[in-house]
């Protein structure tokens, strides 16, 4: 394939995921409410242990139980995904789902790589709750000339609620230098992979139109 013909077909592309970025949005916005759900209801047991036992040592249960949810999330929006896939009559592994996981994948495997070893290495659970929240929120914005600017809004706001945690963090050095981290790190998570979700969420669910019965 030529350079011409390679831009061509990310033209194409490009084209057809905006044409159902209304489609998307719906898909999306059913897996934020249940992921935020999810999110928010450990994030609270989490803090709960947090804020009881401020020295004990959380950390295995913190990144099993996010990884754990993590994965919940990705099955489901998966299936949702490829049913609509299948109800349009369009393979599950298309080119525009492939241009997609190709904008996602770096920001989301760098922040989770940084996150899992924080956590490993250093047992520094509110850090890595941060590059989480950076890593998915410039993820979001990857994909901001195809997705539907809702995305593209849900983004920015966990880039600057991860800029703000983080300043409000390592300049409190009360909080910084506890013995067990548990508690903020679980609040990190909570407001925004938990809240965010949910009020994002229910905005699109709010805001959908139905889809035109001829729309294929």
């Amino acid at each position: 394939m030529s350079i011409q013909q390679a831009a061509l077909e990310n033209l194409r592309v490009i084209r057809s995921l905006m044409e159902k970025a209304h489609v998307y949005r719906a898909v999306s916005g059913q897996a934020a409410l249940f992921g935020g759900l999810l999110s928010l209801m450990f994030a609270a047991r989490q803090l709960d242990t947090g804020i009881r036992l401020p020295s004990a040592d959380g950390a295995g249960e913190f990144l099993g139980g996010w990884l754990g949810q993590l994965l919940a999330v990705s099955v489901f929006n998966a299936l949702m995904l490829a049913r609509e896939a299948k109800r349009r009559g369009q393979p599950f592994l298309s080119q525009g789902m492939k241009m997609a996981l190709r904008s996602l994948a770096p920001p989301l495997l760098v922040g989770g790589v940084l996150g899992i070893g924080l956590i490993i290495h250093l047992n520094n659970l509110t850090l890595a709750a941060l590059v989480w929240i950076l890593g998915y929120g410039l993820a979001l914005l990857a994909t901001a000339s195809f997705s539907p600017p809702s995305l593209v809004r849900l983004g920015w706001a966990f880039v600057i609620a991860g800029l703000a945690l983080f300043w409000t963090w390592a300049a409190n050095g009360d909080v910084r230098l506890l013995p067990g981290d548990l508690a903020p790190a679980s609040a990190c998570m909570g407001l925004t992979f938990g809240l965010f979700h949910l009020v994002y969420g229910a905005a699109v669910m709010i805001g959908r139109k139905p889809e035109p019965l001829a729309a294929e």
